[in-house]
């Protein structure tokens, strides 16, 4: 599949910004199973610094940018081209039998062990709590292949919880998710992890993109595609194997991968530090577009 993908974000401030640095990590990034052909960032107004060439630490690309002169609006538009290619995805019944929580790193070493290691630790979004570690435990049975265990919890979170964007916000803990039963994609992607970790697994954090479908007989409206976040797991046999929760699938040909951390704090898709602006209003919208080859 080929995708022309257009991301703008639009602040409108109460008082002037006099001064403003910004991170951006919204640029797809390279995978073996996706080519980011083309990434245009346009910043209005025009800033005064900006370096477009950054990588983090997860090798995802940023953007830097910086204005120094007061604005009462920013609008940061990305348009992308990508490519995205089939994966391939595991059945449940695949892989060796779960046999309970072990050390995800005994068996590694080398590149391999760097790119896990920073994936098993519990840190604020996505710490393996008791009452998380008891949700997972309903999936985790000893004996069950342990893609099928995965799969099992991703259906779960889709069935036993509410896609409610007013529930949450970014800072709603997990226990609170779990208390309510409701969130959005954030929510359900730092469960998934939590219960992951829990397990001794390696999870990460993924950002992107889904492409929409209208409803049958309806057009597709403008900027109705959103920004959206799944799981990927490290699975002995199979490397990176990637979960949505909040859609109970396998990542494949209609997920666009921006980037990965982990958890969102990491790859949040625009942060920054300003001087004034008083309040603000946030506007984001996101069109996936598929295109001929």
């Amino acid at each position: 599949m080929m995708y022309r993908v257009k991301h703008v974000t639009s602040y409108r401030y109460g008082e002037p910004v006099l001064l403003a640095h910004h991170l951006a990590h919204l640029m797809p990034r390279q995978t073996p199973h996706q080519t980011c052909l083309r990434a245009q960032l346009r910043i209005t107004p025009q800033p005064s610094e900006m370096d477009e060439s950054g990588v983090d630490y997860y090798g995802n690309p940023t953007a830097f940018f910086g204005l120094r002169d007061p604005h009462g609006t920013l609008t940061v538009q990305v348009n992308s081209k990508v490519e995205v290619r089939p994966r391939e995805l595991p059945g449940p019944e695949r892989g060796a039998p779960w046999n309970g929580p072990g050390d995800p790193l005994a068996d590694l070493a080398g590149e391999t062990l760097v790119e896990v290691a920073d994936f098993c630790v519990d840190i604020p979004f996505v710490a393996a709590a008791p009452d998380v570690r008891d949700y997972a435990r309903g999936s985790f049975v000893p004996g069950r292949p342990l893609v099928g265990c995965l799969r099992d919890l991703n259906t779960r979170i889709r069935n036993e919880f509410a896609y409610d964007p007013a529930a949450t916000t970014v800072a709603t803990p997990l226990s609170q998710v779990l208390a309510q039963r409701r969130g959005v994609c954030q929510d359900f992607a730092h469960l998934f992890i939590a219960c992951a970790r829990s397990m001794g697994l390696p999870a990460r954090y993924v950002s992107g993109y889904l492409l929409t479908k209208p409803p049958p007989g309806k057009e597709k409206l403008r900027g109705s595609d959103a920004s959206h976040a799944w799981v990927s797991v490290h699975v002995p046999e199979f490397g990176w194997v990637d979960f949505d929760p909040t859609n109970d699938c396998l990542p494949d040909e209609e997920h666009v991968t921006l980037g990965w951390g982990r958890d969102f704090d990491d790859v949040s898709p625009l942060r920054g530090v300003v001087l004034g602006g008083g309040e603000h209003r946030l506007k984001v919208g996101v069109d996936v577009e598929p295109i001929a080859q």
